[in-house]
């Protein structure tokens, strides 16, 4: 199950569960949609990995299965991937 972290890595951007905005690779590194195309050019700085749209938990099941509250920020690792 996904943990639908709360923010972007990079900027530290708010990502509710049912953003559009958010971004994951494949260990769910966790980024804002405009940080992945104008920062990273698509790869993930952790993996080296690409990224596809995080999916949208129903609401039905938020409160049983929660997103994480846990923020992850790194800034210092926010450099354009070429």
């Amino acid at each position: 199950m996904l943990e639908l972290r709360p923010n972007c890595e990079c900027c530290n951007k708010d990502l509710p569960p049912d953003s559009s905005e958010a971004m994951i690779c494949t260990f769910e590194c966790t980024f804002c949609r405009d940080c992945v195309e104008n920062k990273l050019n698509f790869v993930c700085p952790n993996c080296g990995g690409g990224f596809v749209p995080r999916p949208i938990r129903p609401k039905p099941l938020l409160a049983k299965y929660p997103a994480s509250t846990k923020r992850v920020y790194k800034p210092e690792g926010c450099r354009s991937a070429k």
